[in-house]
């Protein structure tokens, strides 16, 4: 038996030869990155769009649907999405899992834009069309770099949500389509395995590096600003 410092090495080795919690991990994963992505673009798009709208009350209206996904709670949104996909016929698997995500992924993706769009100045896009970009260049080399931050922390945010998520996805999912969260949920009713600790360790010990390498990075870059 493989030890190192004391504890057995032989769980890491049977977890990555459990096929089902595999198959877990790469659907989890596909979900959050796919549902990230999509989720950024989309709800930065719709975030500059609800700023760049003139009608008030329309832009509140817009801003208080944006809200129901976030202030309902799981149970009742992934109840309502089953309804949904029950209602148009819809197979539930891969499709209705990521679509679920969308729906509560793109909220907060527009509320991470929305303030950094509101901190720009109010003429930097006129100014930059007088002195003759496009539309598309002004967006692409002005206003999205100012508002980067904001996509960044959307994007992670999106990911968080997706990847922890388990109560909309236990809703909407179907068969032969699983993620980490149900398939520990279904795992707990029979009994831990030393497999999920093992699963637990390697996703902390990811996370955290990823963390100490944001810090790492953001650490240099504002040195050499400075």
């Amino acid at each position: 038996m493989a030890v190192w410092s004391g504890f057995t090495l032989d769980w890491y080795h049977t977890l990555f030869e459990n096929e089902r919690m595999m198959t877990a991990l790469y659907y989890t994963l596909l979900v959050a990155v796919l549902a990230t992505i999509i989720s950024t673009i989309v709800g930065t798009i719709a975030a500059i769009g609800i700023h760049k709208m003139r009608n008030g009350r329309k832009k509140d209206i817009l801003l208080n649907v944006n809200y129901l996904p976030v202030l309902n709670p799981d149970i009742v949104t992934g109840v309502s999405m089953m309804t949904l996909f029950v209602f148009l016929s819809v197979n539930f698997g891969m499709t209705t899992m990521l679509l679920s995500h969308l729906v509560f992924d793109i909220p907060y993706v527009i509320l991470s834009v929305l303030p950094k769009l509101k901190q720009l100045p109010a003429n930097i896009e006129e100014a930059a069309l007088d002195l003759g970009a496009t539309p598309w260049y002004a967006l692409r080399k002005i206003i999205l770099p100012q508002i980067k931050p904001g996509i960044i922390s959307g994007a992670l945010m999106a990911f968080t949500m997706s990847i922890d998520d388990f109560v909309i996805s236990f809703f909407t999912t179907g068969n032969g389509v699983t993620n980490l969260s149900i398939e520990i949920y279904s795992m707990t009713r029979r009994g831990i395995s030393p497999e999920i600790n093992a699963l637990s360790t390697l996703m902390f010990v990811v996370v955290l590096a990823l963390l100490i390498t944001s810090n790492v990075i953001g650490n240099k870059k504002d040195a050499v600003e400075n």
